[in-house]
């Protein structure tokens, strides 16, 4: 599907990514944890073309971003950030639509069919009683599931996703990641998502990559990275990890900060 292949990133001459790769296969949900400064999002934004790297290169069904438009790359791939923000006075159907404008002409207007893809995208979102109200007046879970559906408008291969739960409460957090598990299951949806929480990712994962200092510090499933020597070593935190029967993604439980 893509391929991070040794990416760089400085700011005012400081390293924030070094020498980062991985591959993520087509259909795949992989998370990205790590502590604050890390380079979780940096990483993220650099893959999705908004944060230049001076070193590597990104390669998108085979192609390299940096020679690809960026309405091509707006065709196969969407990042959403921790907080997006319409117009006050934007609709949900509004803001649904401009997903469908990677697809167009500059002085192409949309379609029936585009308006089609709009509808289903809202339908999908379980956002149709909304669809006529302002995003501004909705609550934290419903806002944040209005622009996925943008992203579903835009029907790319690869949702990008940084951090989605950040500001939403219990209910709302678990409301958006089973969203986009549904999703990925359905539409084989690849999903690169940033995440703090640790559950979530072990919940919602194929794959999770631990990210320390700028670097690559881990790679693989829920199973093999949820272990105490990686939270001790990464988070500086003591914990249990505790399996339920028949699950093969661990439960941790975090116990106090190691001295």
């Amino acid at each position: 599907m893509f391929i991070v292949d040794e990416i760089s990133v400085r700011y005012n001459q400081k390293v924030t990514l070094q020498n980062f790769s991985f591959s993520v296969e087509e259909g795949e949900v992989l998370s990205i944890i790590g502590p604050n400064g890390s380079g979780k999002s940096t990483l993220l934004k650099a893959i999705a073309g908004f944060t230049p790297y001076y070193e590597g290169v990104v390669v998108l069904d085979g192609e390299n971003i940096r020679a690809m438009k960026s309405k091509k790359i707006a065709q196969k791939m969407c990042m959403l950030s921790q907080k997006n923000e319409a117009p006050a006075d934007m609709t949900v159907c509004d803001l649904v639509s401009y997903g469908r404008y990677p697809h167009k002409k500059w002085y192409e207007r949309l379609n029936e069919k585009d308006m089609e893809i709009v509808e289903w995208a809202i339908q999908r979102t379980y956002l149709t009683a909304y669809k006529n109200r302002p995003v501004a007046s909705l609550s934290g879970g419903e806002s944040q599931r209005a622009w996925i559906a943008m992203a579903l408008a835009q029907q790319p291969k690869v949702l990008l996703l940084d951090e989605p739960t950040t500001y939403l409460d219990i209910a709302h957090q678990h409301e958006v990641l089973e969203l986009v598990k549904e999703l990925n299951a359905e539409m084989g949806m690849t999903v690169l998502m940033v995440l703090h929480d640790l559950n979530q990712a072990s919940q919602y994962s194929d794959r999770i990559i631990v990210v320390k200092s700028g670097e690559k510090a881990m790679d693989g499933t829920p199973k093999e990275m949820m272990t105490t020597p990686m939270i001790r070593s990464v988070y500086q935190m003591d914990a249990e990890i505790q399996f339920r029967p028949k699950e093969e993604k661990p439960r941790i439980h975090l116990l106090k900060k190691v001295n």
